[in-house]
């Protein structure tokens, strides 16, 4: 035989696929020459391996977007399906795959919302969202939360509150205030209603300084996400939504992290009984399969826009793919009781489970969430809640990841956000795992 008309087949390994990774791509929130980027070739559910066969339980859900896990076979086979008959069409033409995907996401909205702008995630959902706003009202100062984050993009990322917008603060017209957070209280609250009704008043003054006749929109996360999980007190919703009445500005939901089940709702508004005036989306809508995000427009902005040009668009903007993966999402979390199961995993296995991880270690200062989207906060001090430090944290991550569990973590955080349809004996694998690693921490 001759052996040179064999093909050669090379067998790829992790060390390969990261040394170019290293060589050729550049990634984002990083130094460059500090990376080591964990390598994943495959994943299913809730799990991921490597090309060397090691396997990983995903509590990360990547970046908070994958509700429905890892390649679910009803998605991909419609992501396969529509690129079968379009692969792409131009968003000026009217798209079937486009039309059913903006019914279903407005079935899912609360009444009084009429359609669905597509984008091309959440950033510059939000981006458009404030443009709406600001064209519907004439008016063009934001306010947002500076505990929040709502994207890289020009406006996106200077209505963030978190310290990424500092390199970033090109946009204009964009002014922060402190949303309720009880653990870390701006406002030397002892319980949540006080929290509430102080947040409530320094937001009201906020708005009467800055002059509600200059404000188009209040945006807020409806559940914040990366800045900590921060379940709002009851009727702080409700009070915002009474501001923006009063004042006549804009209530912008985003719901780009916690909605599509993460909460155990489609909609994390629901918790609170608040229509806001635009929803905004992205990650769970289709578990990040293709990349999308939109908003869902209430009646009276989408009237606006019947007789005033809208000046915005997008290339990809209600792309095939990423519809027919959001058709295929939202129907298959509906066959599969998708909800349901957050419900339960909440309720009976992972709160209860997180609960008794903080009163086992004095590191944990609180654990608070709904859903799948709890956050673990981590002190040196449960006295002086003093944060640990980010050698702590990152100490932890790699020890979680060395154990099998990829987490997301925050600041002082461990962000507990495993796919909405993880199962009771996956998370009781990665409360040991926590537990684990943790007692390994605290002895060190």
């Amino acid at each position: 035989m001759d052996m040179s008309s064999i093909a050669h087949v090379s067998v790829i390994n992790n060390d390969e696929v990261h040394d170019k990774d290293r060589e050729y791509v550049f990634h984002s929130w990083s130094v460059q020459g500090n990376l080591n980027p964990l390598v994943i070739k495959s994943g299913k559910g809730s799990r991921l391996w490597d090309f060397d066969g090691r396997e990983y339980l995903d509590f990360s859900s990547q970046l908070v977007n994958t509700n429905i896990g890892h390649q679910h076979p009803k998605v991909v086979d419609a992501i396969v399906k529509q690129v079968k008959e379009l692969a792409t069409i131009a968003p000026s033409t009217a798209n079937l795959a486009r039309n059913e995907a903006a019914k279903r996401i407005l079935e899912l909205a609360p009444n009084g919302f009429k359609k669905v702008f597509f984008t091309n995630g959440g950033a510059d959902a939000n981006e458009n969202a404030i443009r709406m706003a600001r064209l519907f009202t004439g008016k063009t100062k934001v306010l947002s939360s500076y505990r929040s984050y709502h994207g890289n993009t020009g406006a996106a990322i200077v209505a963030t509150g978190d310290a990424r917008r500092l390199p970033n603060e090109y946009a204009r017209g964009h002014i922060h205030f402190f949303s309720p957070y009880l653990y870390r209280t701006e406002f030397h609250s002892t319980n949540e209603v006080e929290e509430c009704e102080r947040a409530l008043q320094h937001l009201r003054r906020i708005i009467e300084s800055e002059g509600p006749t200059t404000i188009a929109a209040i945006l807020l996360e409806s559940l914040p996400g990366t800045a900590g999980i921060l379940v709002p007190p009851k009727n702080y919703m409700q009070g915002v939504r009474q501001l923006c009445d009063e004042f006549g500005i804009i209530m912008i939901f985003d719901e780009v992290m916690a909605g599509f089940g993460r909460t155990g709702k489609w909609f994390a508004l629901e918790h609170y009984g608040v229509t806001p005036d635009l929803i905004t989306f992205a990650k769970g809508v289709n578990s990040g399969y293709v990349p999308v995000g939109g908003i869902v427009i209430s009646e009276k902005i989408s009237n606006h826009f019947e007789t005033n040009f809208f000046p915005g668009g997008l290339t990809y903007s209600g792309h095939p793919l990423a519809m027919a993966s959001i058709v295929a999402t939202i129907d298959a979390m509906k066959e599969e009781k998708v909800l349901e199961n957050v419900e339960y995993i909440s309720n009976e296995v992972l709160g209860p489970g997180l609960n008794q991880l903080a009163e086992k270690h004095s590191m944990i200062g609180e654990v608070r969430g709904a859903g799948v989207f709890w956050a673990i906060e981590l002190v040196n001090c449960k006295k002086s809640k003093e944060r640990v430090s980010a050698q702590a944290m990152t100490e932890i991550k790699n020890l979680c990841a060395h154990k099998g569990l990829l987490t997301f973590i925050a600041d002082n955080r461990i962000h507990v956000v495993p796919p909405c349809i993880v199962t009771k004996e996956e998370v009781l694998e990665a409360l040991k795992i926590y537990d684990e690693v943790l007692t390994e921490i605290s002895f060190q």
